[in-house]
């Protein structure tokens, strides 16, 4: 989608109450499916929003990728497998908001935790991530 389109897209729901990622359900289906890979976006802005959020069954520190999960007019979506999966709650729901990542909540669900170490380093131990593809040309996060 367009840079404008997507403009006029939200000018247009200006009013409207946000829809935000809802961590807790990608976490539960992550869990039920034995999910080792997925990423989450708004779905009709993809390219824009998407990024990756969990890697070989571990979640991806926020560092290291790159997501947008909070829209008035387009739709938060889990992507597995490249399905979308419809993942999001209104934001009067919950508290939280675009910039919300992997929240405890969510990790609980996942059996996950980070340590004090990873958390200052901001990467999960033997983290080993797959390049990443930017106008087919290979970009590495470092």
């Amino acid at each position: 989608m367009d840079t404008r389109l997507t403009i006029e897209r939200a000018e247009l729901h200006r009013d409207d109450e946000h829809r935000v990622f809802d961590w807790d359900k990608a976490a539960r289906i992550i869990k039920e499916k034995n999910i080792k890979n997925a990423d989450a976006g708004l779905s009709g802005d993809l390219e824009y929003t998407c990024g990756p959020i969990l890697y070989n069954g571990k979640p991806i520190p926020k560092e290291d990728t790159y997501t947008y999960l909070a829209s008035n007019w387009a739709e938060p979506v889990l992507i597995v497998d490249e399905e979308e999966i419809s993942c999001y709650k209104m934001q009067s729901e919950t508290e939280w908001n675009s910039g919300t990542y992997w929240p405890n909540s969510a990790l609980e669900i996942l059996g996950e935790e980070l340590s004090d170490e990873d958390e200052v380093e901001g990467k999960p131990k033997e983290l080993d991530m797959p390049p990443i593809y930017d106008n087919d040309e290979e970009i590495y996060i470092e």
